[in-house]
């Protein structure tokens, strides 16, 4: 069983062009604000997280919805081309209000970008585990993950190129260029991704044991928890005595209390470590200003060093978590990273060595971010992969909620010399609770099965 690499390569296009735009949007709105309309850092980081806090309420929604959808394109297709070509239409508005100094024009126009934005997340991210085997999901993830850093590049390329110096240059074709991108890759989506016809091809060529997971109730690696019946005894049991009632695709009745215990542990985990990486990116435009005198779009160069590494990485990443495991991957991220948020609190200038820091802090991510998804959809079944990626979305962004909030008013009222240690304390709770996590991870396929 091998990866379609050039297949994945395409689904990941929906990916690139999502992450192309918040890797703008995290370094350039504050900018913004503070800037352009004089907004303080808690007020900022409270706006900041405002797509966060529709995220909450959309993504689980969305995804759940694109679950049940059923349409000539498939069931996230129509999301995905909806969602992209409001959003590009949105967000041309941005640049106009900022250059006019209109405020109301700015938020309004902010809010219908974020909410067209959240249309489609979920189901773009629930495409690949959709159209890929379930051994396969750490890979495909790495792949995605891949294109997901391209489109992040792209916008950093854009802003170091077209953002000059002073409080308040114009974005107008910073946001022309990553709408540019946004649009380019749908469409190339489009052409090269048939949804439904290749879930139907996907299916007949590996059958439904490669999509489905195994035993919902068994653990990848650890012991059963106490008091729990034998691993995979009543989802077997299920499967004997009613097996009129599944179907290819069904939604997973209820699942066994040792899955849901790592459930809840590993989206503890989501939690905390989104806490800490995303009030380094999103107050780190900020903090390189104020802190370490860079000026202009200067920034983005460190940003840039962690997302090529993380480029160099995912394939690696990818096929050393099928070789020592999921949770051990993340694990090692976890600590690469908080060993780079605890030296750079040290620096107080800027110096190139602070960029090997920002290298393996991009290698870490991929760790993390290549295989925290597949963890959350193997507890579940492929009915419910939409709604459980929305889940997974709804703990990454009630993390995005309270941090730019809560470390924003760190910045203000304390220092901004507070941003490394408050990422290093989350990083150690996510090392805690990860920990704890005893599912999900991944496994060989025997051969029989394939």
């Amino acid at each position: 069983m091998k990866l379609n690499y050039r297949r994945t390569f395409f689904i990941g296009l929906a990916f690139m062009s999502i992450s192309a735009f918040w890797q703008m949007y995290d370094n350039i709105i504050p900018l913004i604000l503070q800037n352009s309309f004089h907004l303080g850092e808690t007020l900022t980081g409270a706006i900041m997280a405002s797509d966060n806090v529709l995220a909450v309420v959309l993504l689980p929604a969305l995804g759940a919805l694109s679950d049940r959808a059923d349409t000539r394109w498939g069931k996230r297709t129509p999301f995905i081309v909806v969602g992209t070509a409001l959003a590009v239409l949105f967000m041309m508005l941005l640049p106009e209000a900022d250059n006019s100094r209109d405020l109301p024009l700015f938020m309004i126009s902010l809010g219908a970008v974020l909410l067209s934005m959240g249309l489609y997340r979920s189901p773009a991210v629930a495409l690949m585990p959709d159209l890929t085997p379930k051994p396969l999901r750490s890979q495909a993830n790495a792949v995605i993950n891949l294109m997901g850093a391209i489109g992040g590049v792209y916008s950093l390329i854009l802003i170091s190129l077209l953002v000059g110096d002073g409080a308040t240059p114009d974005y107008t074709w910073l946001f022309v260029g990553v709408a540019a991108l946004m649009v380019g890759a749908v469409i190339v989506l489009l052409f090269t991704v048939r949804e439904k016809k290749l879930a139907l091809q996907i299916r007949q060529e590996y059958g439904e044991a490669a999509m489905e997971p195994d035993e919902p109730g068994e653990p990848e690696f650890g012991e059963p928890e106490p008091g729990e019946p034998e691993p995979g005894e009543a989802e077997r049991s299920a499967r004997t005595e009613e097996p009129e009632n599944r179907h290819p695709g069904a939604a997973q009745e209820k699942m066994p209390a040792a899955v849901r215990r790592s459930l809840i542990f590993i989206l503890l985990s989501i939690f905390f470590w989104f806490t800490a990486y995303n009030a380094v990116t999103t107050a780190f435009s900020r903090y390189a200003r104020t802190v370490w005198g860079i000026e202009g779009g200067g920034f983005a160069n460190c940003l840039m060093v962690a997302t090529v590494a993380a480029i160099a990485s995912y394939i690696p990443i990818g096929h050393i978590s099928g070789k020592i495991g999921r949770k051990k991957s993340i694990l090692i991220g976890l600590g690469l990273m908080l060993g780079c948020y605890l030296a750079a609190a040290f620096f107080s200038s800027y110096h190139p060595v602070i960029n090997i820091g920002f290298a393996l802090i991009g290698i870490g991510w991929a760790a993390i971010s290549v295989n925290s998804l597949p963890m959350v959809v193997e507890m579940c079944s492929l009915g419910d992969v939409g709604k459980y990626t929305g889940l997974y979305y709804t703990f990454s962004m009630a993390a995005q909620i309270f941090t730019p909030v809560f470390s924003g008013f760190l910045l203000q009222h304390v220092s901004y010399r507070t941003l490394f240690p408050y990422a290093c304390v989350f990083s150690v709770l996510a090392i805690l609770t990860m920990s704890q996590v005893r599912h999900g991870d991944s496994r060989p396929v025997p051969a029989k099965k394939i």
